[in-house]
Parts: C-alpha cells; sequence; structure tokens
C-alpha cells in the first residue's frame, strides 16, 4: 500500500510540473509533421510574449544550379591563417562562395563554393588551433591551386571580405589576381552603428539579424556574411547595398607626414591609423575619407594637428586599390 501512494504521489507531482504551456505546445504540435513544427511553434510562443529573443542556426543554401540571367557575381572570401602578420604568417585555409546579386544590392543566391587547406612551412601555433579548429594533421600535404583559385575569381564583379583590410593583403602575397579586382569590406563599408548595431564582430551582427554560426572557419564564415549582406536593415535598405555604395565611390587617403608626436593621441581619436606597424610607407599617421570630406580633413590637420597651413599628401583610392598594402 505505500508503494502504491508513493507512486500516486510522483505521478500527482509529475501532473503538476506538466504546465499548461506545455500542454498548448502538445496540442498544437499535433497538427505539424515532426519536431520542426513543434519548435517553429515554440519559438513563435516565446517570440510573442516579448521577453525573449530566438536565434535560428545559420543552414547553408542550397546552391543555385547557374547565374541567373542578368545577375552580377560576387565572391564573399574569407582565410584562415597562422597569425595576424600578412608578411610574415601563413594562409592555411581559404573559402570562397560565390554570389549572384542585383545592382541595387539583392542578393539572389549562391552558387558552389571554392575551399581548400594549405600546410604551412611551420606547425600551426596552438592558438590558432584552439581558435579555427585546424589541426597540423588537417593540412598536412595540402597546397592551394593558384590556377584554380585564378579561374574561379575570373568572372566576378567584386570580392568582399570581413575585414578586407586583413585578407586582402593576405591573398595579394599569395595569388597576384586578388590585385586586379574590385574589393569590399562588409565589416567597414557598412555603417552599422547607424543601423543600431554597437559592434561590427560578424558573429555580432548575425545575431542582430536573428542568428547564429560556428565562427572562425572559413566557409561558416562566408556563408554568414553573404546573409548579413543579403539582410535588409532598419535603413530600408540591404547590408549589400550600402556596401557596394560605399566601394563604388571613390575615396582620399590623406597621410599626416610630420604631424608633431604630441599630437598622436588627438590623431588616434580622429580615426587616423599608424602606417609604420604594416611596412607600408610612408611611415606616418594616415586617414581613409570620402571626397566631400577631404577639405574639411585638411582644415582640421591645418587647425588642430599642424597649427599652421601644411599640405599633407593625398592619394585618390578606389575599390581596385582600397584595403591593400598598396596604397
Amino acid at each position: 500500500m505505500d508503494h502504491d501512494r508513493d507512486q500516486s504521489a510522483r505521478r500527482g507531482m509529475a501532473s503538476a510540473t506538466y504546465t499548461a504551456f506545455e500542454r498548448m505546445f502538445d496540442a498544437v504540435a499535433e497538427r505539424w509533421a515532426g519536431d520542426a513544427g513543434r519548435h517553429e511553434m515554440m519559438v513563435e510562443a516565446l517570440t510573442a510574449t516579448g521577453d525573449y529573443r530566438v536565434l535560428r542556426r545559420l543552414r547553408t543554401p542550397t546552391p543555385l544550379d547557374r547565374l541567373p540571367d542578368g545577375a552580377r557575381l560576387g565572391i564573399v572570401l574569407d582565410v584562415e591563417t597562422t597569425g595576424i602578420d600578412a608578411a610574415a604568417d601563413e594562409i592555411i585555409e581559404l573559402a570562397m562562395v560565390p554570389f549572384a546579386y542585383t545592382i541595387d544590392g539583392q542578393v539572389l543566391g549562391t552558387l558552389a563554393p571554392f575551399h581548400s587547406y594549405r600546410q604551412p612551412k611551420t606547425p600551426i601555433p596552438e592558438e590558432i588551433t584552439a581558435l579555427t579548429g585546424i589541426t597540423d594533421e588537417m593540412v598536412a600535404g595540402q597546397a592551394i591551386d593558384a590556377e584554380a583559385v585564378a579561374a574561379f575569381i575570373a568572372n566576378a564583379g567584386i570580392v568582399i571580405a570581413h575585414n578586407a583590410r586583413f585578407d586582402r593583403r593576405f591573398v595579394e602575397r599569395s595569388w597576384g589576381c586578388f590585385a586586379d579586382i574590385a574589393w569590399g569590406c562588409s565589416m567597414a563599408q557598412v555603417d552599422w552603428r547607424a543601423e543600431g548595431f554597437e559592434g561590427t564582430k560578424l558573429g555580432y551582427l548575425l545575431a542582430g539579424i536573428g542568428f547564429f554560426h560556428d565562427g572562425h572557419r572559413a566557409t561558416d564564415d562566408c556563408h554568414a556574411t553573404i546573409a548579413l549582406l543579403g539582410a535588409t536593415l532598419p535603413s530600408g535598405s540591404t547590408g549589400l547595398d550600402a556596401l557596394l555604395r560605399c566601394a563604388r565611390a571613390p575615396s582620399w587617403i590623406i597621410h599626416a607626414e610630420h604631424a608633431p608626436f604630441e599630437r598622436k593621441d588627438l590623431l588616434k581619436r580622429r580615426g587616423y591609423s599608424w602606417s609604420g606597424n604594416d611596412g607600408t610607407p610612408p611611415k606616418c599617421w594616415w586617414r581613409e575619407v570620402p571626397s566631400d570630406q577631404l577639405d574639411a580633413e585638411r582644415a582640421y590637420l591645418n587647425d588642430r594637428v599642424y597649427l599652421y597651413e601644411a599640405d599633407p599628401p593625398v592619394r585618390r583610392v578606389t575599390a581596385w586599390e582600397r584595403f591593400s598594402d598598396r596604397l
């Protein structure tokens, strides 16, 4: 009898924990096929409360069979490397995902990707393996075919990377074909702050549009970037549209040569970078500005940095040189 009472008590406790919330889902789920339908209903219910935001795993889209008529071809590229110094470190993974787009920045779909590993001259640092999951065993004996790379990008109108200043410098040192194509940057050429985002890291931005992915693997990062570019932002335009408008416009690099040392903190706050760290001459503070801001930037340097009528050198930049070591 005691055993029966214990079982009855346990059944009562189980019944009490079977909430109305769960009963509602079970009732609705009967009209759906499989777990996917139930999960979707749970997402909708949680979101409707206003107290939850649900992130969906970013799924790899089914590639298009061909480029649609009238569409343009772009490529999103990502590399994993043994370090951050393009002059000393090496590429260990290259991924490129082609995508079809319209002139006004609508992403139409992706095509079959390119992916390859490369064995570096020295063992992969432990911290890089921890970050990327790429081991020495995975890249052993692997090489990236230069002719295949050149053929893959031959018909593309633009190559895009999330932090193109990093990726372009690495790939141009390995494959000269990347110097002869326009580049864009999904990190720097979309005004994410104006769109309501507080950062520019890929994973953070992707979460902002409702997704997550397995970061620091080159192909996955490419698909994440394309999803981000294809999303409609609060301003009403897509990320790709904003990037293309920025990439198509010429800009100017202004070199604050011979700027007084004591003005370095002022220049940093203004957005200047020191070119001496990457081996790019001249060794001075520099900043890239749109054409309509060039005169104002010169005036700023004269009034706040030089304190006299200086004539700092400038250079016109287009998408064919931007983000490269050739500036």
